[in-house]
């Protein structure tokens, strides 16, 4: 959607006047990720000088308990130290046995530490193999709709803390979705960045290991996997790993409730849950000299939020919360938050979980009308305007003038319809399509290519 120059000039400067403010903001957004350090002194840091003996008793009455505050507050910073090294390393499993560890409480040991920028250097958690088959799908919107309570019992138990030690003195908070039941969790790229280990927290306390399965970080998308040893213990002792739904963030509308469940400021308010509306749809966000293309939501989004769900009113996760828009000392700044769409990026996280990267997109080859067609049945179908040269579309045999009726078992009445099913497949795989070529029902199979 096109923004008009006359209403918002984002290299503008604020305009003031008595009667109205105009403000225009220019800070770059922000990744919503919280990220702890262990405190340590400034290099070459002295201590002030002594001030002068004063004589009057009324100002040498405080002297004693500056005294003090001298001896305390080194003690208890670090003792601070001492809790961070340690609750890392317990949350590494270097100084406890995996399955003896409460990671509730060893990760709340860091929330009160303060926060670092830490640089993307290329991870060094473990990999996980690629190629197993393992698929994200998303769906339309099915039943009723339901209320916030509901959204927030199905949804929640699906969503991790997601904890990134970054080096032995440093890690990283995000969150995480659980897509299957075998334990693979969508996240931020940025939430694993320049990583050595990762653990993710269930709502539960319970904790898990991961390895990494693919990361992409230009478009910030990551998949994460618990070890298939970690996942039967589980199972064992509490039954299936609960694991979200995705749903069609095509279909979203201005308007629409959206809700998202995170980790705002880290551990002690995991399991936070925001409500808000689909502020704006396609918006362009550049970040980092990378445009994304993203959905807005006024859904409060705060530090350790990144990698979360954004979730519609049927309890299906629509996109992965990413940045926000903070305020600046000129410029205040609300509800400006937002999401990758699962419905652009899903082919992406099946290219993560096949080959660890991503690929080329799969195309079809051909281009439809957007308007559908009524034919005289009464049947809709999306005309075939043009066939690329040696593409899927020609190697299966489709034409110019060819009506597409069903693709994948489903009635197309719509590009988006077309889009959402073409969405499911990766390069190399195919579907069925039902065509109608001159009064004549044709069944073919096209197999995807990768787009330039």
């Amino acid at each position: 959607m096109d923004e008009k120059v006359d209403q918002i000039n984002e290299n503008a400067v604020p305009e003031r006047s008595a009667r109205e403010v105009v403000l225009t903001y220019t800070a770059a957004p922000r990744s919503v990720v919280e990220r702890y350090v262990q405190p340590t002194p400034l290099p070459g840091r002295r201590t002030p000088p002594q001030a002068e003996e004063n004589e009057d008793e009324e100002l040498e009455a405080p002297r004693p308990r500056r005294r003090v505050r001298r001896i305390l507050l080194p003690a208890l910073a670090l003792l601070l130290v001492v809790s961070l090294l340690l609750s890392i390393l317990y949350g590494s499993g270097l100084l406890a046995p995996r399955e003896k560890r409460s990671t509730s409480s060893d990760l709340e040991r860091h929330e009160n530490e303060q926060s670092i920028a830490v640089s993307h250097a290329k991870t060094r958690i473990a990999r996980y193999p690629n190629g197993d088959g393992t698929r994200l799908r998303y769906y339309p919107a099915d039943g009723e709709t339901l209320s916030i309570q509901q959204v927030y019992e199905r949804v929640n138990p699906c969503t991790v803390t997601v904890a990134t030690e970054i080096s032995p003195t440093s890690m990283t908070i995000g969150t995480g979705v659980i897509f299957t039941p075998d334990g693979y969790i969508l996240t931020n790229a940025h939430v694993v960045a320049g990583g050595i280990s990762c653990l993710v927290v269930l709502d539960t306390g319970y904790s898990f290991d991961v390895k990494l399965v693919g990361m992409d970080e230009e478009k910030d998308l990551a998949v994460i996997k618990v070890m298939p040893k970690d996942l039967l213990r589980y199972q064992n002792e509490f039954g299936e790993l609960p694991y979200a739904q995705f749903g069609d963030s095509d279909l979203l509308s201005v308007g629409d409730p959206v809700y998202a469940i995170g980790n705002p400021l880290g551990i002690e308010l995991r399991g936070t849950l925001t409500d808000g509306i689909v502020s704006a749809i396609n918006r362009d966000v550049e970040v980092d000299g990378v445009r994304m293309t993203l959905i807005q939501t006024n859904a409060a989004l705060n530090n350790g939020n990144s990698g979360g769900p954004l979730i519609n009113q049927y309890g299906q996760v629509v996109g992965i919360n990413t940045m926000k828009k903070g305020s600046t000392a000129d410029v205040s700044v609300e509800g400006l938050g937002f999401a990758i769409p699962i419905s652009s990026v899903t082919y992406m996280v099946n290219d993560l979980i096949a080959y660890g990267e991503i690929r080329g997109e799969p195309v079809m080859g051909i281009t439809v009308l957007t308007e559908p067609v009524t034919l005289p049945d009464g049947e809709v179908g999306l005309e075939i305007q043009d066939v690329t040269p040696t593409g899927a579309g020609d190697q299966a045999g489709l034409q110019v003038g060819d009506y597409l009726l069903r693709a994948d078992g489903e009635a197309v009445a719509s590009v988006a319809d077309l889009l959402r099913i073409r969405r499911r497949y990766a390069v190399g795989e195919g579907f069925d399509l039902e065509i109608l070529r001159q009064g004549e029902r044709l069944r073919v199979q096209i197999v995807l290519t990768e787009g330039s």
